[in-house]
């Protein structure tokens, strides 16, 4: 089988150079020669093989040793995609809206707790929003103008991301277990051409302290992955998805490339790709995108 693996680190923190290149290539078998798609940053080594790619994963970060270097190894056929599916919190934004929201209940420490408990999947999704939700009975919307302004930044990489693949012919989709007032406006900053969350439910300019059901968990995530392969007459190796938490994990594994993205240990283990030191225009070097090829 053509494999190619891509060895990417954070711009930010350039850690590639000629020495680990020729570790890698040492493990992998015929191996041909290193293409450099950002000097320093990434590098694509394709190979032939037919061993499984977990196992020459594991012997590259053995190789790799203790260096902030992702690893990113699949077939070389179909590494394009033609469907992009993001979560928001944590992964587009460095944030998690409802934590932020709290914060002006003066109950942050309290929600934070609960998002990370369903975050790991230690506890349903569905209930725990509805109980993090309840807790914001009667702030003024307003607040959410101020998170928005003062507090949600859009993860590094996320507009070169979006705007990369859709200047290739990709649709781009953010798929949030959040709410809908903020993934619009988060949407509308990064380009994605279309977005889905939750509804908050407010009266009187107030949150009620309720969401609209049926919520936006794990298992619409994966219906709308399913759902827009079917309207854009697509395969499943065509399409890419990013998340960090449990509720992700569905959407993670049906995708031709699922990637968990500084994700939590359970997503991280179980997803075909993950991305732990680098941004997110480490998504792009994993489909084969040069530095100069980048769309802002």
């Amino acid at each position: 089988m053509s494999l190619v693996a891509t060895l990417i680190c954070n711009p930010a923190n350039p850690a590639l150079d000629s020495t680990i290149v020729d570790g890698a290539l040492a493990v992998l078998p015929s191996p041909g020669a290193a293409e450099w798609l950002f000097n320093e940053v990434a590098v694509d080594i394709p190979f032939d093989g037919s061993e499984d790619i977990k196992a020459i994963e594991t012997r590259l970060q053995q190789a790799r040793g203790d260096l902030p270097i992702d690893i990113v190894v699949q077939p070389r056929a179909f590494r394009r995609k033609k469907l992009f599916l993001a979560d928001m919190d944590s992964t587009m934004i460095g944030q998690e809206c409802v934590d932020e929201l709290a914060d002006f209940a003066g109950l942050k420490e309290h929600v934070s707790k609960i998002t990370e408990r369903a975050m790991r999947g230690e506890i349903a999704f569905e209930p725990a929003l509805r109980e993090r939700v309840a807790l914001l009975k009667d702030l003024p919307l307003s607040v959410v103008d101020e998170v928005l302004e003062k507090r949600i930044t859009p993860t590094p990489g996320s507009r070169e991301l979006v705007m990369t693949m859709r200047a290739n012919g990709a649709w781009t989709c953010l798929i949030s277990g959040g709410f809908t007032l903020f993934t619009n406006q988060v949407a509308a900053k990064i380009g994605f051409q279309e977005n889905r969350a939750n509804e908050l439910i407010a009266r009187d300019g107030k949150l009620v302290g309720e969401v609209k059901e049926p919520i936006l968990g794990r298992a619409t995530k994966l219906a709308t992955l399913l759902e827009l392969r079917e309207a854009f007459d697509l395969d499943a190796i065509d399409t890419l998805v990013v998340g960090d938490g449990a509720n992700d994990l569905g959407m993670i594994e049906a995708a031709g490339l699922g990637v968990a993205y500084h994700a939590k240990p359970a997503v991280a283990a179980a997803a075909a790709a993950r991305i732990d030191y680098g941004d997110l225009t480490a998504l792009l070097y994993a489909q084969g995108y040069r530095r100069d090829e980048f769309v802002v």
